[in-house]
């Protein structure tokens, strides 16, 4: 095994480091990463693809669609279902209900009982944001989607109903290593990849993702053989499904907050060294590294260069899975373990969360159902975000099975796409997306402000609107360059779904070609959904299913969630009144859903 080695020069500066040699990535990388070859390479690029743009803009039929038209948004909904829409969401405009629903429906199961209980629960919030208790009971519901052009992406949305004091001693107890039990000295560790406990419940300014708390080995297993049941039913209920999971579901969280500190690491000292060379402040594809100042070989050419990816690729296929929790040292020069030590029931809790997603990935694989890796909290995310890829370069290799979530709301969220679509596009996978904007703003703030490290969130909502479109427009000129890329619109914003249109039309992308998804949550803007699904587009609800008196957490997010969704717009109220005075005025007093032909 050889190395590189940094020269004196930058041995002064602090940094005497070795690394793994840079020859083992030419079986990784099918690109060469000699800068003028790679030059080269992007000028053929960038010349395909205008031409491809020309050519497939001028050739495909525009597709317009009209979201005012509520004949057509509705037509799955009879009179019933309209009229459960309007009340739930006005109910969901009061601040006082919202902040006291929880409290209103203990108070309301108390007085009316457990089944008439359940029974108004079904025929109110319930019934409009799950749909069903589960896997049989939701058939109906999805096939009733599908039917009018609108699939599924199944979630089981049970949580634990925590107090706060039991979630935050979970939370302490499953993200302190062994070694910081036992007072080691951790003063190198990383403020923001460390367990706080006044952040120790994670549900704290959370309204729009369900909340997982680590128990045990055995509770983790359960996680993965619900989410196996749910891939399961994916794949039975249609042939085109996707599941959601949780990576916090899969194990102990110490090691995703550990992952991430390292990687995080690992990344600065890249810009550490791109800053020596004279190459801050570009964007993250743009920073390249000449080998020759950093290391004495003689078969480097002259000229030679890395970038980002390669840079990463130093911290892979080591033996161990704790030997990957190592991290270089400014001060000293050397590579150090992130923690003292790791106990042997560590390294097991660590194999044993790879081992259930692969477990899972397999499942999705032969059972044809897309898995979605939903984001986390930005401490967990680095690690979440690069196990994923992980698996994309594993199973995304005829196509797209493993689909890993962009957060739009970070700072960093366009360096990221761009360059998990380089490393898909040099080693020749299918590079799968979902855009959101985020649900942990309000926690990410404060915990930042709190606890003394930069925020990570972008300053305001027109900056993430912006973010978000600048990373979809990136993967559909990948889409349309390559034709190895797919990205879910999963947005709630009209004006992002038309901004995606009206670029597909632009790229002579078209619907049929299923690169382009959107998705939505079951029972909110169906006025969006179903006129995508209708027009031949692949568009989805998050469907959520599971007891009722087990998806109460989640209901109490979904109530506070459509306090500010409805509070910032009356339109969709507006539109469900319209088609029901359309309706009853037109003498539909009885209206029952009739699907199109070939939907």
């Amino acid at each position: 095994m050889s190395y590189v080695k940094t020269v004196p020069a930058l041995t002064r500066a602090g940094v005497d480091i070795n690394v793994r040699r840079l020859n083992t990535l030419s079986n990784r990388r099918a690109q060469s990463t000699v800068a003028s070859t790679q030059a080269g390479q992007d000028v053929t690029n960038r010349e395909s693809y205008s031409s491809r743009k020309s050519r497939n803009a001028s050739s495909s039929p525009k597709i317009s669609i009209d979201f005012e038209l509520t004949q057509e948004a509705y037509k799955s909904k009879d009179n019933l279902e309209l009229l459960r829409s309007l009340v739930v969401f006005k109910l969901c405009s009061y601040d006082l209900l919202v902040d006291k629903n929880k409290e209103l429906m203990d108070i309301s199961k108390f007085l009316l009982g457990k089944k008439a209980f359940e029974q108004f629960m079904k025929m109110t919030f319930y019934g409009q944001f799950v749909a069903g208790e589960d896997h049989k009971s939701i058939k109906s519901l999805i096939q009733k989607n599908r039917a009018f052009g609108v699939g599924s992406v199944l979630d089981y949305s049970v949580e634990e109903d925590l107090t706060q004091e039991d979630a935050v001693t979970k939370e302490m107890d499953s993200c302190v290593s062994a070694t910081e039990k036992e007072g080691m000295s951790m003063d190198h560790r990383e403020k923001q990849y460390k367990a706080h406990q006044q952040f120790g419940d994670r549900r704290g300014g959370v309204t729009g993702a369900r909340t997982y708390f680590y128990s045990d080995e055995a509770k983790c297993d359960q996680h993965m053989e619900t989410f196996l049941k749910c891939i399961k039913a994916s794949g039975g209920s249609s042939v085109d499904g996707f599941s959601a999971i949780k990576m916090t579901a899969l194990g102990r969280p110490q090691f995703l907050l550990q992952f991430s500190e390292v990687l995080v690491k690992w990344k600065r000292f890249f810009s550490f060294l791109a800053a020596q060379q004279g190459r801050d402040g570009m964007e993250a594809l743009e920073q390249r590294l000449e080998l020759q100042p950093l290391q004495v070989h003689r078969t480097h050419r002259v000229g030679e260069t890395i970038d980002r990816l390669d840079w990463n690729s130093l911290i892979d296929d080591r033996i161990k899975i704790s030997d990957l929790l190592v991290v270089p040292n400014l001060e000293t020069g050397q590579l150090e373990p992130l923690l003292n030590k790791f106990t042997e029931e560590e390294e097991k809790q660590m194999k044993r969360m790879l081992q259930r997603l692969d477990v899972l990935a397999n499942h999705a694989e032969e059972h044809s159902v897309r898995l979605m890796v939903d984001a986390e909290q930005t401490y967990f995310q680095p690690a979440i975000s690069t196990l994923t890829v992980e698996m994309q370069r594993i199973y995304n290799r005829g196509k797209p099975v493993i689909f890993n979530t962009y957060q739009c709301y970070l700072k960093e969220a366009y360096d990221i796409v761009t360059m998990d679509v380089e490393l898909s596009r040099r080693e020749g996978w299918f590079f799968g997306a979902k855009l959101v904007r985020g649900a942990y703003m309000y926690q990410e703030r404060s915990r930042a402000e709190e606890i003394g490290y930069e925020d990570p969130i972008n300053p305001d909502y027109e900056t993430t609107n912006m973010m978000y479109h600048k990373c979809l427009d990136y993967i559909l000129d990948e889409i349309v360059l390559n034709r190895n890329a797919n990205v879910m619109v999963a947005s709630h914003n009209e004006d992002t779904v038309k901004h995606t249109l009206r670029r597909m039309n632009e790229l002579g992308l078209t619907p049929t070609e299923n690169k382009v998804y959107f998705g939505q949550l079951l029972g909110m803007c169906d006025q969006i959904s179903f006129p995508l699904g209708q027009a031949g587009f692949p568009v989805y609800k998050y469907v959520p299913y599971g007891p009722v008196n087990e998806v109460i957490p989640y209901l109490s997010r979904r109530a506070q969630e459509n306090r500010g969704f409805m509070k910032g717009s009356q339109r969709e109220r507006e539109l469900l009144w319209k088609e029901l005075k359309r309706r009853l005025a037109s003498g539909q007093v009885f209206y029952r859903p009739q699907p199109e032909p070939g939907l």
